[in-house]
């Protein structure tokens, strides 16, 4: 099968924001594959209690919204199944990608589809916790990885659990977003002495924002000329303040509060370093940290702790530091200050990871070469029988 005779429909409630939809987009632009989306029409952002309308900027992608039940729940959503049959009626597609967890029942409607009409299914996903699941989602797990013809998880404690679980069948690594380098794009370098350390995401325990805080204090030891710039949002900004005060450095600290997505690039243009310190819980580790990607496109070196999926996207070790550690932070960010060649070696390797592994062209092409032997295979399968 070649590439022109592709249709393939994507299904996650993550596509309703239209930023999202960059490597839709990007697959669609190639001219080989129609690309569909179905979306939730009333998707509720439950954070902050308000529904997010489905945005539809690419005029490259066929897009279909409707309602679901239990708005807001990523694993419990779904819908209507006449409605989910109209859709896939109406499109037709060649192989669908859900982007949802495995034990989710919006997957468990569409592998219910895959095995009654014999189209391949793929699910993209980001669980990388090998947490205990209730008989019914271990159930509807099972169901989903044995009929999917292709596993997508987001990082790679992702891929080592869906093999855990029991699936056998063709898995790659791959991100579900990538980044739009037109709009993540390197600004001039600024001329100033005062150096800029970035933070910009919510404002969790998880994300350990006050790690940072206290690798400052150990930098104002030494004498460092700084200042911390933090966008975001979250219950423990008081705290934080708290905290701040505690070590010495508000004076420092300056909180910009939270930006919209689509005025990211002007905050992170305002950095130097960007440090993600995430720490692990029982509940949680970093699936990914797509800001570390959007910095690294804008030529700003990264720092980030080895929470979960964080040294596989930075991708060099002295960039990394044991979770908890804040004097090895304070080391690294120590470095960059002072060493200005190894600073502009660190900038120029991140321009070329991101335009190497992370731009939606280079996701875009990966997924096709997949789709490719997904539906090879199923063809050959179809030809034996």
């Amino acid at each position: 099968m070649t590439t022109a005779s592709i249709r393939v429909l994507f299904i996650s409630h993550a596509y309703v924001v239209g930023v999202n939809q960059g490597k839709l987009n990007a697959i669609a632009q190639t001219g080989n594959i129609e690309v569909g989306l179905l979306a939730p029409s009333n998707w509720k952002a439950l954070e902050w209690n308000r529904l997010i309308p489905l945005e539809t900027p690419n005029s490259y992608i066929r897009t279909y919204s409707a309602p679901v039940l239990f708005s807001g729940r990523g694993g419990a959503h779904i819908y209507a199944p006449w409605t989910l049959w109209q859709v896939l009626n109406d499109f037709r597609p060649d192989l669908v990608q859900v982007e949802e967890e495995v034990f989710s029942l919006c997957a468990f409607e569409f592998a219910i589809w895959s095995r009654f009409i014999g189209k391949p299914l793929a699910i993209f996903g980001w669980e990388n916790i090998d947490r205990h699941l209730s008989f019914p989602r271990r159930w509807i797990c099972r169901f989903v990885l044995n009929t999917a013809s292709l596993i997508l998880p987001g990082n790679q404690d992702g891929a080592k659990i869906m093999r855990r679980w029991g699936y056998k069948g063709l898995l790659e690594v791959i991100p579900q977003m990538g980044i739009d380098l037109e709009l993540f794009t390197p600004r001039p370098q600024k001329t100033s002495d005062l150096f800029h350390i970035g933070f910009l995401g919510r404002l969790t325990h998880s994300k350990g924002i006050d790690l940072i805080l206290t690798a400052a204090h150990y930098l104002r030891q030494q004498g460092f000329n700084f200042r911390i710039l933090i966008y975001g949002s979250g219950g423990i900004e008081a705290q934080l303040r708290q905290i701040s005060q505690d070590q010495g450095v508000a004076d420092w600290v300056i909180w910009q509060g939270a930006v919209p997505h689509k005025q990211a690039p002007e905050a992170i243009a305002q950095f130097d370093v960007l440090v993600l310190p995430s720490r692990t819980t029982p509940e949680w580790k970093e699936q990914f940290g797509h800001v570390l990607i959007e910095a690294m496109a804008m030529g700003v070196p990264v720092v980030g702790s080895d929470s979960g999926e964080i040294p596989n996207v930075i991708g060099r070790s002295d960039l990394v530091f044991p979770e908890e550690n804040t004097q090895e932070l304070a080391s690294i960010l120590a470095r960059l200050i002072e060493d200005r060649k190894w600073y502009q070696e660190i900038r120029n390797y991140c321009l070329h990871r991101v335009n190497q592994l992370y731009s939606h062209e280079r996701i875009a092409g990966r997924l096709i070469c997949l789709w490719q032997k997904v539906l090879q295979q199923k063809n050959s399968e179809l030809v034996l029988n």
